[in-house]
C-alpha cells in the first residue's frame, strides 16, 4: 500500500500492523432492538441495545426522572467500557456526555460529572500527521485542490480565503499541486480567520502569525510566493469582520500588492467550518450591526433569516471564482435531544469503527483521535444554546442554502474524481466514493461520511 506523506512533514500515517487494507471490520448491525428487559448484562452489549439504553436515558433526563436516569447510567457504565470494542467505546462516550448533561440538570452531583477537558494541542507536525490518518479531511483537500486549479487557470494571482477546521493543513498540498502544474507559478494570497477555532478541536499550539511564517517558508521552498494575512474574525457572528475586510479590498480594486482585481482569482475554501456559524434565525441573535456591517443594503433580513444563509449571500456579493464546500453529511441540528442523540449515534459510529484499521490501542494518536470525537459528542449531547456549536447539516440542506444564495453547483472533472480515487487507494478498504448530482461523497462501508461540492456564482 502506498503511504501518503503530507508535504508539511513527510511523515507517513501510522498503520495497525495487525490489520491490512484488505481486511474490513464487521459491518455495524442496523436492526432496531427494543428496550432490554431480563437479559443479563453480558447480553446488553449489543449495539442496538446500547443505543436504546442511551435513548431511554436521554428521555429520562429530559423528563427529570432522576431514578430511571441513574439506573440506566449505572447499567451503561457496566456494559460500555471506555477501552472496549468500537461499539462499546462509542456508547461509553455518549454515556459520559449524558452524565455531563445530567449533572448540568442537577440530577447528579457536580463531582460525578466526567472531566472531558483532555483535548490535545497539536504541533504543526502532529496536526499534519493527524489529518493524514484517514480520508476524513484528505478527501476534501484532494477534491478542493483539483477544483481550485480548474477555476483559476490563467490567473497570475490566486487569492484563497481559507475557512478550515484544520488550520490551513490543506494549503501545503495546494502549494505542491500549483508548483507542479505551472512553469511560472502564480502569486498565492492566503487570508484566514484568526481567533476562530481556539476552543474547537483539533487545536493548534502556536499562533496564526507563526503558522503563516511556516507556510510562507514552505511556499518559498517550492518557488512560490505566498502572502499570508490573518483577519481577527469568528464564526459566532458569521465572520463579519472577514467579510468586511474582503469587501473593502474589492472596493479599492486592489490586492495586497496593488494589482488590479481583474488579474486575481478569488477562491473561498470552506472545509468543515460553515456548520459552526449559528443556524438559528436572527430573531435570537443581535442584528443591530449585521445590516450595516456584514451585509450590504440590498440584503433582506427578516425574523426567519438564518445567519448561515446570510453569510452565503455575502459570499455571493464578493463574486468569487469558485466556492468549495466540504462538510460532514449528517444532521445534528434538532432541538430535540433524543432525535439529536439518535442522529449522532448513527453517524459517529463511523470514526470509532475506522480507527481500528489504522491505530493500535494505547497509542497517543488514538487517544487524541477519540478525544476529538468525544468533544463533538459532548457538545452535541450535553450543551444547548450558544454553547452547542456542533450543528452539522446534511448535504441536501446546504444545496438548498447555496442555490438560495444564487450559486450553482458545478461537477468535479473526471481528473479530479480520479485523483480522489487514487488517494482512497492509499487507505484501508472500506472507504469509497460515489457521485450525487454534481457533488461527490466519501463513504465508509456504503454510509455517507463527508461530501465535497464546488459552486459558481449563478
Amino acid at each position: 500500500m502506498t503511504q501518503f506523506k503530507h508535504p508539511f512533514h513527510q511523515i507517513s500515517p501510522i498503520q495497525n500492523p495487525s490489520m491490512n487494507k484488505n481486511q474490513i471490520p464487521r459491518t455495524r448491525p442496523w436492526s432496531v432492538a427494543g428496550f432490554p428487559t431480563s437479559k443479563g448484562l453480558t447480553n446488553l452489549g449489543d449495539t442496538n441495545c446500547m443505543e436504546q439504553l442511551l435513548i431511554h436515558c436521554a428521555n429520562a433526563i429530559e423528563t427529570n426522572d432522576v431514578t430511571l436516569a441513574q439506573q440506566i447510567l449505572w447499567v451503561l457504565n457496566n456494559i460500555a467500557p471506555p477501552d472496549g470494542d468500537s461499539n462499546q467505546r462509542l456508547a461509553a462516550t455518549f454515556l459520559r456526555a449524558l452524565t455531563s448533561r445530567a449533572a448540568t440538570c442537577k440530577m447528579l452531583a457536580a463531582a460525578d460529572a466526567p472531566n472531558n477537558n483532555n483535548t490535545h494541542k497539536f504541533s504543526v507536525i502532529e496536526l499534519a500527521n493527524f489529518v493524514d490518518l484517514t480520508p476524513w479531511h484528505r478527501f476534501g483537500f484532494t477534491a478542493a485542490n483539483a477544483a481550485v486549479l480548474e477555476a483559476t487557470e490563467g490567473f497570475s494571482v490566486i487569492h484563497v480565503v481559507d475557512l478550515s477546521l484544520t488550520h490551513c493543513m490543506q494549503i501545503p498540498t495546494l502549494i505542491d499541486v500549483v508548483a507542479s502544474r505551472h512553469e511560472v507559478p502564480p502569486l498565492i494570497k492566503l487570508t484566514v480567520a484568526d481567533s476562530t477555532f481556539r476552543d474547537i478541536p483539533p487545536m493548534l499550539d502556536l499562533s496564526y502569525e507563526e503558522l503563516g511564517t511556516k507556510l510562507v517558508n514552505f511556499a518559498r521552498s517550492r518557488n512560490i510566493v505566498l502572502e499570508f494575512r490573518a483577519v481577527s474574525s469568528t464564526y459566532q457572528d458569521g465572520f463579519a469582520s472577514l467579510i468586511q475586510h474582503l469587501r473593502v479590498q474589492q472596493q479599492n480594486h486592489l490586492g495586497y500588492t496593488g494589482e488590479p482585481r481583474t488579474s486575481e482569482a478569488l477562491v473561498i475554501n470552506c472545509h468543515m467550518m460553515l456548520h459552526y456559524i449559528p443556524e438559528e434565525t436572527l430573531s435570537g441573535i443581535h442584528k443591530t450591526d449585521l445590516t450595516s456591517f456584514l451585509y450590504d443594503s440590498s440584503s433582506v433580513i427578516t425574523s426567519t433569516s438564518s445567519l448561515r444563509s446570510l453569510f452565503l449571500k455575502s459570499l455571493r456579493g464578493l463574486d468569487p471564482n469558485v466556492v468549495i464546500l466540504v462538510d460532514e453529511d449528517a444532521d445534528l441540528t434538532s432541538d430535540n435531544l433524543v432525535c439529536r442523540l439518535r442522529s449522532a449515534f448513527n453517524y459517529l459510529w463511523i470514526p470509532y469503527d475506522t480507527v481500528d484499521t489504522f491505530l493500535p490501542r494505547g497509542s497517543k494518536q488514538r487517544q487524541w483521535y477519540e478525544a476529538d470525537i468525544g468533544w463533538k459528542i459532548e457538545n452535541v449531547i450535553a450543551h444547548e444554546g450558544v454553547q452547542r456549536v456542533e450543528r452539522v447539516e446534511p448535504k441536501n440542506r446546504w444545496e438548498q442554502r447555496m442555490k438560495s444564495a444564487n450559486f450553482q453547483g458545478v461537477a468535479f472533472s473526471d481528473d479530479a474524481v480520479a485523483e480522489v480515487k487514487a488517494m482512497l487507494d492509499e487507505h484501508a478498504a472500506g472507504w469509497g466514493l460515489k457521485k450525487e448530482d454534481e457533488h461527490i461523497v466519501l463513504t465508509w462501508k456504503g454510509h455517507n461520511v463527508v461530501f465535497a461540492s464546488a459552486w459558481l456564482p449563478a
